[in-house]
């Protein structure tokens, strides 16, 4: 059993939101909303990751940005790594080391090296829309993801990106050719149910909502099921 006073991890970057979004949040309703979630949801996973690391059980580690936080959610647990804790049962254990903004470097520098410190059963990972989706940190993504992939234990779950603009294909390519080559498990989110997101969308018009986190987490668990686990359905 570990003590969480020696993981020594923050569920927080330490980076404010973007200047855009910080003005828009001031006249928009729907974004100020979902932006409103941040710091409670920070919270909420730094004192479930406490609890979850003084219980016993198989662990499973997730690594990830504001989605697996949870943001756009009705609640913190309707992100898709809060929705992986019912569908692989109670005698397993989630900590979430996720982090609003983060960015592949984020979980290559801080989010993993603590997840490795805890030893887990299992590794799940999704990470890279922040990078994408602001065109000055695209520049080295493709370097930076194939360092993520090269450290990441064999059997690791990483969800890919449904984009299909040059740079989102860069970085599927480096995850179709780790799957192959290193033994990663693929949650293949090029899936219909999350490519389409007509109704899947909080009120920012940017994180998924409860319906878009249950695709996401669909996914996950059938990943989940081809690597060996047998989770339930998610829910």
């Amino acid at each position: 059993m570990t003590d969480p006073g020696e993981l020594g991890f923050s569920n927080r970057t330490g980076r404010p939101p973007g200047r855009l979004i910080t003005l828009a949040s001031r006249v928009l309703p729907g974004i100020r909303r979902v932006q409103s979630q941040i710091e409670p949801y920070a919270e909420f996973w730094q004192e479930r990751n406490r609890a979850e690391l003084r219980r016993n059980g198989p662990l499973c580690v997730a690594l990830g940005d504001s989605m697996a936080q949870g943001i756009g959610a009705s609640g913190p647990e309707g992100g898709w790594a809060g929705r992986l804790a019912p569908a692989l049962g109670s005698s397993w254990r989630l900590v979430n080391l996720s982090q609003y903004g983060a960015r592949v470097d984020d979980v290559l520098d801080r989010q993993l090296p603590a997840a490795l410190r805890l030893a887990p059963d299992l590794l799940v990972c999704l990470v890279g829309s922040n990078d994408l989706m602001q065109p000055r940190h695209q520049d080295g993504i493709g370097d930076r993801y194939v360092r993520l992939l090269d450290r990441l234990p064999r059997g690791t779950v990483i969800g890919n990106q449904p984009g299909t603009f040059a740079a989102a294909l860069q970085v599927n390519g480096l995850i179709d050719d780790a799957v192959r080559r290193r033994g990663l498990v693929l949650a293949e989110l090029r899936d219909p149910r999350t490519r389409h997101w007509r109704g899947k969308l909080a009120s920012d018009r940017f994180h998924p909502n409860d319906r878009g986190y249950h695709a996401i987490a669909e996914v996950f668990t059938e990943a989940l099921r081809r690597a060996g686990y047998r989770p339930r359905r998610s829910g």
